[in-house]
């Protein structure tokens, strides 16, 4: 069996620039050696990050306050040398496991270089290990980022964003070099868990379990079992694989007798219990205990949990306006329409990202989202995210960790990048909530011909030929196949940022896409959390260095890539009401207004549209700092305006009115994403008068979009109209038609009296 002796908590940090670093002569493989070295010295944290220890000794300043985020630029020259003693009395085989080391780093063991790892997305085992018993001394030597780059010449056809070009080779989140939604934060650190595991001579090294095959109307599945055990016997004969899985009050057993320590075997659960997404049914999960098991004794047990599902992606290579395309999920033969949001960094410091997560994961339940899609700017989330996404019936759509860059197509490259993939799908591959596997975010772009990118076109899929056959794949998103590239057409999946001007703007209103795998717009946070993070004497207005560093500008230009973000949100603002409030707590009032109406129109013109369109993937949920943004919840968890908005209109059952047709006519439609027909009596009220428009009852079939109802809109008229329904289904919404130009503060009066809290 395996045991596990925990190396978190404290550790000490010794510092030194690098041209110090170079300069000095004696050895950096001890702690005493380091204390001669008269290289500066902190306390430190692990999981941590050298910045946060910078901060906790009182060397630097909060990162997050005004612009000394800027600060940290002046330090990413830094080595740093976290070291620990710790007491060790085993007797099997050890190994050291990093569950993220951010990211070039030597590790020394009681002096000696036991390893080197270069990669902080993946976790890294160095073992078997000669531990003495008793006390012993661990050293981590992490060389700066920036440096390390400078050791791979970029090849001709690489290309990144201004901030990115140090990012290509080295394999952390993308976004910490600096990007539209995260600052320029580069150092790096212990920055998830650390311990050292005993291993016996025998143990389950890997196993995958995944369904070939299901028949819903039978209630069976045929499952697959691929393993690998490690083992140091002469003979492995004798041995056998049992697993046993249950699910309420259903079950099943199946035993596989060894011949090898690797292979695969298929066996039939009999009266199956499905995982379904939200809306769908029930995501069913089962509990599977998997024995290595010989002469009747368990010699290594592995428990996880299954959920019984097959994926399928129908998806054509164009679309057009009249809707001669396709881009659907299918569970379980089950078309779905998703609806969720984009799933950026919860923290520019991702050793915080743990203890973060546990408050913003119930927000997806609240919200009422079904997909989640993991950008490819991130890092590689935490076991509990997904654990969370397995629970609740939340699909993932998973990017591997590149964006906006042409990465280089050398074999450099593809000898970083191949180990990564092959580790994060064996380490993600068993949650039935991951749907897709995407190549990248939005590096089609960046190639003249994306068809020619071998990383998305040909490692990858190879990769995932040999290891996970249970999902589809994605190459990119937006994805241009060779049919796309050659017509010019749309393609049936895109980002729809576009000119980001009045948000029931032709761009919007006509975009082709069925499925909006990105659509944001700009929100303010509250006065309330400005006040934290913005000095009092840069408050308002807005077009100063310390917003525009928080609008995530690495420098202070208003000519620099970023800039543009606050100056287009208060253009957003000026659209929608005619004028730009002169006061910080009226302005944020605006911005959120204009916020939370634009993302309620893109979600319900895709619902409405079910099924010529499939599936809307907003941007996004939380802010990874505190930031003026697209997210709906600022980085300390106040939520703004658009998130009751959304949590309105993605109700699974949801009343919304369309956009007035040529005749001044405003359909009014029943959405329901349930598998059940819904009978409902519904009324629209006219909020400002208290007149009733129109009311009646309604059947809303299962999984549908339908029109209930027309009434007649004056054109050049401003009505808040209030939708409610009970019966089956119970729910508010509301309309405001005659967008834009509408009197701010006839607005607020009546969201307020429409149950809105702003």
């Amino acid at each position: 069996m395996k045991k596990r002796y925990p190396l978190d908590g404290d550790w000490e940090l010794y510092y030194s620039d690098h041209e110090s670093y170079l300069s000095y002569r004696g050895g950096i493989n001890t702690a005493a050696a380091l204390e001669e070295s008269g290289f500066r010295k902190l306390c430190a944290k692990a999981p941590g990050n050298i910045a946060l220890d910078l901060e906790r000794g009182g060397v630097i300043p909060d990162p997050f306050f005004g612009e000394n985020i800027l600060l940290l630029q002046e330090l990413e020259c830094l080595h740093a040398f976290y070291c620990r003693k710790f007491e060790y009395s085993g007797s099997d085989p050890a190994w050291l496991v990093f569950e993220g080391l951010d990211n070039f780093a030597d590790i020394y063991l009681n002096g000696e270089l036991v390893g080197s790892t270069a990669n902080a997305l993946i976790p890294h085992e160095i073992g078997p290990l000669s531990l003495l018993r008793g006390i012993n001394e661990l050293v981590v030597h992490i060389k700066p980022d920036t440096i390390e780059a400078r050791k791979y010449p970029l090849p001709l056809g690489a290309s990144a964003m201004k901030y990115n070009w140090d990012s290509l080779y080295v394999r952390k989140a993308p976004s910490a070099y600096g990007w539209d939604i995260m600052p320029r934060a580069v150092q790096g650190g212990i920055w998830r868990s650390v311990w050292l595991e005993e291993r016996g001579g025998e143990y389950i090294s890997d196993i995958f379990l995944r369904a070939v095959s299901v028949d819903t109307s039978k209630k069976t599945a045929r499952l697959a079992a691929d393993f690998t055990i490690s083992s140091n016997r002469n003979k492995i004969r004798g041995a056998r694989l049992v697993l046993r899985g249950s699910c309420g009050d259903t079950g099943f057993t199946a035993t596989h007798e060894l011949w090898h320590t690797a292979g695969r075997f298929e066996f039939t659960v009999e009266g199956a219990r499905f995982w379904m997404p939200k809306n769908y049914g029930e995501p069913n999960l089962y509990l599977v205990r998997a024995t290595l098991e010989r002469d009747g004794e368990v010699i290594d047990d592995h428990t996880f949990r299954l959920g019984i599902r097959t994926v399928r992606l129908e998806r054509t290579s164009t679309t057009v306006a009249d809707g001669s395309g396709e881009f659907c999920f299918y569970i379980n033969g089950e078309r779905i329409f998703a609806m969720g949001t984009n799933w950026v960094p919860v923290d520019a410091f991702h050793s915080r990202d743990a203890e973060r997560l546990p408050k913003i994961l119930p927000m997806l339940d609240d919200l009422g989202c079904n997909i989640v899609r993991c950008w490819g700017g991130n890092v590689y989330e935490n076991d509990i995210f997904y654990d969370y996404c397995d629970e609740h019936g939340i699909m993932v759509w998973q990017d591997f960790a590149m964006a906006c860059a042409a990465y280089p197509q050398d074999e450099t490259f593809r000898k970083i990048l191949e180990p990564e993939i092959a580790a994060i799908v064996k380490r993600l591959r068993g949650h039935a909530s991951i749907v897709l596997w995407a190549g990248d975010n939005e590096c089609d772009y960046f190639y003249p011909d994306p068809q020619k990118n071998a990383i998305t076109r040909e490692w990858i899929p190879k990769l995932l030929a040999l290891l996970d056959d249970s999902r589809p794949y994605l190459p990119s998103s937006p994805y241009r196949d060779a049919e796309a590239i050659a017509t010019g057409k749309p393609t049936p999946e895109d980002h729809l940022w576009g000119p980001r001007d009045y948000f029931k703007g032709n761009y919007y209103s006509t975009a082709a896409a069925h499925f909006a795998s990105e659509i944001g717009y700009h929100g303010c946070p509250s006065p309330e959390s400005i006040k934290k993070f913005i000095p009092a004497d840069k408050l308002w207005p807005w077009d100063n260095d310390a917003w525009r560093v928080h609008s995530a500008s690495p420098e202070r230009s208003k000519d620099a890539p970023y800039a543009y973000r606050n100056p287009l949100m208060a253009k957003q603002v000026r659209t929608l009401f005619g004028f730009e409030p002169n006061t910080l707590e009226d302005f944020a009032r605006a911005s959120q207004i204009s916020q939370a109406e634009a993302k309620k129109y893109f979600i319900e013109r895709f619902r409405i549209g079910k099924w010529r369109r499939t599936g809307i993937i907003w941007w996004n949920l939380i802010d990874g700092w505190p930031q003026i943004s697209d997210a709906i919840v600022d980085y300390y968890g106040i939520k703004k305006l658009a998130y009751q908005y959304i949590k309105r209109s993605q109700q699974p059952v949801c009343l919304m009115f369309d956009e007035p047709d040529e005749n001044s006519v405003m359909a009014l439609y029943g959405v329901n994403d349930t598998q059940r027909d819904a009978h409902i009596e519904y009324t629209v009220t006219e909020l400002d008068t208290g007149s009733v428009i129109c009311s009646g009852n309604a059947v809303l079939p299962k999984n549908s979009s339908v029109k209930i109802a027309n009434i007649h809109y004056e054109r050049g008229t401003q009505k808040f109209l209030c939708i409610s329904w009970h019966g089956d289904a119970t729910g508010a919404n509301h309309h405001m038609a005659g967008m834009p130009g509408i009197d701010l503060e006839n607005y607020i009066k009546l969201a307020r009296r429409a149950g809105y809290i702003l």
